[in-house]
């Protein structure tokens, strides 16, 4: 039996892990799944479920960066989707995505917030329509505690320039990444690569898939790679 702790990222919510929770619950699993209450509700903090079994974490994009040391430590089997060791890339690039966070920052809670808010997202699912995402309910308009999670992690982008304190460095890691990921810059992508070298590492990249990637494709290759390990 596995106990699954699953992170989402930027905008994100743990309710977009629904049908992947009941897969790998179906299989038998424990999952728990954080959320950051970017919508105002209630926060979730990071906490493995309970047991003596395998702990298997899944991460989206900014997610391994939210994940306290003391929790990260005690994964066996890391899966990251679309993440990145430092977000924003060394040079040009990086001139070029600093400056998007930015205005990004500069857009929340003024009256340009929704429609950053909905040009992310726009990114986020491409190359698909924004309607193949799970409903955003930050888009139904933020509280001010949804707002300052949401400003503090745009700080946390802005600043990430390496793996987390508390990466499990001898456990196995699948990352995933799409080749038209239009949020995580090819740069950073391939940063991470890099960054877990001197590990068990697995890589699929598909040149198909965008930055969202909490999909029923993408469960497929978690599952082949668990049923490896």
């Amino acid at each position: 039996m596995t106990q699954v702790l699953a992170m989402h990222g930027w905008a994100g919510q743990a309710s977009a892990w629904f049908h992947w929770r009941q897969r790998f619950e179906d299989w038998g699993s424990r999952w728990s799944s954080a959320d950051r209450g970017y919508g105002g509700g209630e926060a979730v903090a990071p906490a493995w479920p309970p047991g003596p079994e395998r702990n298997l974490l899944i991460a989206h994009s900014l997610g391994l960066h939210l994940l306290p040391a003391a929790v990260l430590a005690q994964a066996d089997a890391v899966v990251l989707l679309g993440s990145f060791s430092a977000f924003v890339p060394h040079g040009r690039a990086g001139r070029a995505v600093a400056a998007a966070l930015q205005g990004m920052q500069a857009a929340l809670d003024t009256d340009q917030e929704l429609t950053m808010l909905e040009r992310f997202l726009d990114k986020a699912a491409s190359p698909h329509a924004r309607s193949a995402l799970p409903p955003a309910p930050q888009l139904q308009g933020l509280t001010t505690l949804g707002r300052q999670r949401l400003q503090q992690d745009l700080e946390l982008l802005a600043h990430c320039q390496a793996l987390p304190t508390g990466w499990p460095e001898a456990v196995p890691v699948l990352v995933v990444q799409g080749e038209q990921d239009a949020v995580v810059h090819a740069a950073s992508a391939q940063q991470l690569i890099d960054d877990l070298r001197q590990q068990p590492l697995t890589l699929h990249r598909d040149p198909n898939w965008g930055h969202a990637l909490i999909t029923p494709p993408v469960l497929s290759v978690v599952q082949q790679w668990l049923e490896a390990l």
